[in-house]
């Protein structure tokens, strides 16, 4: 038996995967590292610790699975998005890196916009926001240019821990185009972009496909992990990239809603010239030559941990959420905005915040748990509004992360969405996508779509409830109005945040 595994860069932690020939996941673990949060609106992590945790669960999963070394054919990886990492000339990361949810750099996508313009989009295929690294970049070069002056190279985080492993300095183009450097069209880096903000294009590593072999383990590196110096290592993709390819989203209409920390809606897209002028993001894929439509909600899992941690922290999820099924849909008349730390799609403002509204005596912790998950949900469907506006007809969506966990959750999700929710056998999300990356490169299979087929099975299907259905789309339209009514109020009580 031959196995593969995939390594998913995450913003609490690294999971490794060890996969057979067959997709199965043979064995798993995770290793955890800490945040940093040094100021208000910044998120940093020492970039050594994702060394340090994927070389840990490395050895962990060799050692407690039992696999003989030769047995794995290679390694690849799916990676946080947008973190900046500079590098010296030495490979040496000269600071802190900087998070996809820092928001420090809302001065510098003004410059972006107003320096740029129309053309932004026109090369970028997105809007200037504050998670995406060019941003980042600006603001070291303002307020740390003695850093800046030193830097050889940015790398995204996937990219400085496979260099770390291989030697080896490349990205590839579905974490590139986050960048806000890439022309995603062409696949190049933009020296117009680059160009317009004095940054040299010698800053950007050598571009390379998310298969595609960029070298095999250090032997210093093969000691600590436990695997052999011959081990092939493949470049990877965006953690966004990766989970399309782990659900199976390969061909024109695939859609699927990931709900983490984060929420995503991603539509497979093979037009490279479909310009929807910002509303979503437009990424290439971890396929060659193909792209995805990728809308966002900032706060989606996220916003039920903070509910639980606030008003249920003596509960466990699964006792929180164990009543969510008898409360009807709209949950009493009560209405949840999920913007609780900012918001992206279709809304891209970092200082908008959350709110409940409708709120009387008669509800129930149960109602603002459920309000909360739809309150998530309508939040999700404003994406999937946007990609079906563009001409898609989407009436099936594969769920992954954590609110496939939920059956009620699942449930929601068809009614709100109006579309067939369908749940995987098998859900490991990003970290299967680097898996089928690497038993693509290793020559397994001749195309990720046969890898796509042997590797992935739907277990559960979940179809909209007519009558639920129809309760939902009068309530999303309510949802829709929230932002603008208080969007005035909002700038009002920012005041009295700080």
């Amino acid at each position: 038996m031959k196995y593969v595994i995939g390594v998913d860069l995450g913003t609490s932690a690294v999971k490794t995967v060890l996969v057979d020939q067959q997709g199965k996941v043979a064995f798993e673990h995770s290793e955890a590292y800490p945040l940093s949060r040094p100021q208000p609106n910044w998120s940093e992590q020492n970039p050594e610790d994702w060394v340090k945790g994927t070389l840990e669960s490395l050895r962990r999963l060799i050692e407690v699975s039992g696999v003989d070394p030769s047995q794995v054919d290679g390694i690849s990886f799916s990676g946080q998005m947008h973190g900046l990492v500079l590098v010296d000339k030495d490979g040496k990361a000269l600071r802190p890196a900087i998070l996809w949810n820092d928001t420090r750099t809302t001065a510098q996508c003004r410059k972006i916009e107003q320096k740029l313009g129309k053309r932004l989009i026109e090369i970028a295929r997105n809007r200037a926001l504050e998670g995406f690294t060019l941003p980042k970049i600006l603001w070291v070069q303002e307020n740390e240019p003695e850093v800046l002056s030193q830097a050889e190279l940015f790398l995204l985080p996937k990219d400085y821990v496979r260099y770390r492993l291989t030697g080896d300095y490349a990205m590839d183009y579905s974490d590139a185009a986050g960048t806000l450097l890439l022309d995603v069209g062409s696949k190049t880096w933009s020296a117009e972009i680059a160009e317009a903000f004095g940054l040299p294009v010698s800053l950007c590593p050598k571009l390379v496909e998310s298969f595609d072999l960029t070298g095999t383990l250090l032997p210093e590196i093969a000691k600590a992990s436990g695997l052999l110096p011959s081990t092939k290592v493949f470049a990877g993709g965006a953690d966004n990239a990766c989970g399309a390819l782990g659900a199976g989203i390969l061909g024109e209409g695939r859609t699927m809603c990931s709900i983490g920390t984060s929420g995503v809606v991603l539509s497979y897209e093979s037009n490279k010239d479909l310009n929807l002028e910002g509303k979503v993001h437009f990424f290439n894929h971890g396929e060659k030559d193909a792209y995805y439509i990728m809308g966002v909600t900032l706060a989606a899992g996220y916003s039920l941990t903070w509910f639980k941690e606030t008003f249920a922290a003596d509960k466990s999820f699964d006792e929180l959420l164990k009543g969510v099924d008898s409360i009807p849909a709209g949950s009493g008349g009560l209405l949840f905005t999920p913007y609780i730390v900012g918001e992206r799609t279709p809304h891209p403002d970092a200082n908008i915040r959350g709110s409940f509204i409708g709120m009387d005596s008669g509800h129930s912790l149960s109602h603002f748990t459920r309000s909360v998950l739809e309150g998530i949900t309508f939040s999700l469907r404003e994406s999937i509004e946007i990609v079906r506006e563009s001409g898609k007809d989407i009436t099936e969506i594969v769920a992954i992360g954590g609110g496939a966990k939920n059956e009620a959750w699942l449930q929601m999700q068809a009614d709100i969405f109006n579309a067939s929710i369908i749940k995987l056998e098998s859900e490991q999300g990003p970290a299967m996508g680097a898996a089928m990356l690497a038993a693509y490169g290793s020559g397994w299979f001749t195309s990720l779509g046969e890898c796509a087929d042997a590797f992935i099975r739907s277990a559960e299907v979940y179809t909209p409830n007519a009558q639920q259905a129809a309760v939902y789309d009068g309530l999303f339209g309510l949802y829709q109005e929230v932002y603008g009514q208080t969007r005035a109020l909002n700038d009002k009580l920012a005041e009295y945040r700080k």
